[in-house]
């Protein structure tokens, strides 16, 4: 019986040193397939040029390179890119570029479904059935990069966490992930470059906290009032609008980061005056943005896009607040380029 092989990129640096010292090689040989790994993005033994060929030989008869494989790539009128990513399982999930004048963000995915139950959201109608493990993550930037290089002429700039699956519930490998896209062997980027967006689990925003983060904090708010966040999102009833409050304020006491609200306005649901002065209040306690995203509808059901009326008077009552907001218009409509928790978004 075959012995499964484990996958390389599993292994730290000074493990892949300790590999090669007790295989009669010398120590660097492990920094050298290291760089090869995450700086160039290997996708076999094979590629790593300038290492011998009975070295990659013997690479290959004890480990795999489980890199993810875009399955299929759709590309927008507005520049927007929509990947279909195929795991080594062959579970799919997805990722997306998103083009600005000024910059292109990957938005990416943390797990395979999700097990948080939206009503507004088409990926938490699919079961979750894993996490995605960090370089699974991070190939996903990679593959977005390169897009990015090749669609727009530079490097990506921005990364968002609004793909698949609630980020704060695969927390260890998302930092796993953005460890390796902020070092200077992976993608070198700066994390105030990457927004995590969280759907609000309190205990796990003040965990990043301690942990002294330093990318980002967005927050899928929807609304200020419980009643009407727990049926947008049921599964905030475990976590009240004061928990959130009371995390959020440790968070910004703990890192001085500004909070994003990631906030759609409904038809019929939280397109009224009641919700627009219970977010102005939540949004006074701690230092904020607003962004007002617009919808996609994922069927006929409920959730339908609010009028610009509506929008305007959020804008109005949030302006005269002194609250920075903004509007984020959909993207990739033509070929349905849901991203996870709020289908489209820019960063």
């Amino acid at each position: 019986m075959e012995i499964e092989k484990k996958d390389i990129r599993a292994l730290t640096k000074d493990q892949l040193r300790d590999f090669f010292k007790a295989n009669g090689d010398q120590a660097f040989r492990g920094n050298q397939v290291y760089e090869w790994l995450w700086n160039k993005g290997a996708h076999s033994f094979d590629d790593m040029t300038n290492v011998a060929k009975s070295t990659r030989e013997m690479l290959d008869k004890n480990f795999v390179i489980n890199h993810i494989k875009v399955d299929q790539m759709q590309r927008s009128s507005d520049g927007t890119v929509k990947n279909a990513v195929r795991l080594h399982d062959g579970l799919v999930v997805e990722s997306v570029l998103i083009p600005t004048e000024t910059r292109t963000t990957a938005c990416v995915s943390s797990q395979v479904g999700c097990s948080l139950d939206c009503n507004f959201c088409a990926t938490a109608r699919l079961k979750r059935m894993r996490n995605l493990n960090p370089d699974e993550i991070y190939d996903q930037v990679i593959a977005i990069d390169k897009e990015s290089r090749l669609y727009h002429g530079h490097p990506l700039s921005n990364i968002v966490f609004m793909g698949m699956g609630e980020p704060l519930m695969n927390y260890n490998n998302v930092i796993k992930a953005i460890d390796k896209i902020t070092s200077p062997e992976g993608l070198g980027m700066s994390p105030k470059r990457i927004t995590v967006s969280t759907s609000g689990i309190p205990k796990m925003i003040k965990k990043m906290a301690d942990d002294e983060v330093k990318f980002k904090l967005a927050v899928s708010l929807h609304s200020a009032i419980d009643e009407i966040r727990s049926k947008i999102m049921p599964f905030s009833e475990n976590f009240p609008l004061k928990d959130l409050k009371e995390a959020l304020q440790y968070w910004y006491a703990k890192t001085k980061s500004k909070i994003t609200y990631e906030y759609v306005v409904w038809k019929d649901i939280n397109d009224n005056k009641a919700s627009i002065d219970a977010l102005v209040k939540f949004c006074k306690f701690a230092p904020c943005k607003v962004n007002l995203i617009e919808y996609n509808p994922i069927d006929d059901g409920e959730f339908q896009q609010a009028s610009e009326e509506s929008i305007n008077a959020y804008i109005r009552a949030l302006e005269a607040n002194d609250i920075v907001v903004k509007v984020r218009r959909s993207r990739g409509k033509d070929i349905d380029a849901a991203c996870g928790q709020l289908a489209n978004k820019e960063a």
